[in-house]
């Protein structure tokens, strides 16, 4: 493969890779490095409603940058980094989470899967255990006489 051809995939696997680290536009971001770092804590742990299963941070969505931006206003304007995500789950639900507090009607979530585990196991044991093994019967002087006859021939 000749250099120019290496650098060009070298080029594109890097642009593939950085995907996520153009969401955040410069404009986006706050002059004060740990503000900013706040938001970006905040901003990672928040789904955005459109992709569903990437953070705000993450998120090259309209609704994810209007976030990204309410985050960052919320921070400016002096809350705490809980008072922003309380703000943002009173206004979109705790689905935005991407952890969800294991509290409350989500414990349910958190330990139905672990129980249900537990159940299965515990069937299946029981069904391994009950098995009767295979009882064997001695043949009667007929079908051993038909079997000495089989094997000679």
């Amino acid at each position: 493969m000749s250099a120019v051809l290496q650098r060009c995939a070298a080029v594109a696997v890097a642009l593939f890779l950085s995907g996520a680290a153009w969401a955040v536009q410069p404009g986006e971001m706050l002059d004060d490095p740990a503000l900013e770092a706040r938001a970006r804590e905040i901003s990672a742990g928040l789904r955005c409603p459109v992709c569903r299963n990437e953070s705000i941070d993450e998120s090259n969505a309209t609704l994810s940058a209007d976030l990204r931006l309410l985050v960052r206003e919320r921070l400016v304007a002096g809350d705490t980094d809980q008072e922003v995500v309380d703000f943002v789950v009173s206004r979109y639900g705790e689905f935005v989470l991407l952890r969800p507090d294991a509290s409350g009607a989500n414990l349910v979530l958190w330990l139905a899967a672990p129980a249900l585990l537990l159940i299965g196991l515990g069937i299946g044991w029981t069904t391994i255990r009950r098995r009767q093994p295979a009882k064997e019967e001695a043949l009667s002087d007929a079908e051993k006489a038909r079997l000495d006859e089989i094997m000679r021939s």
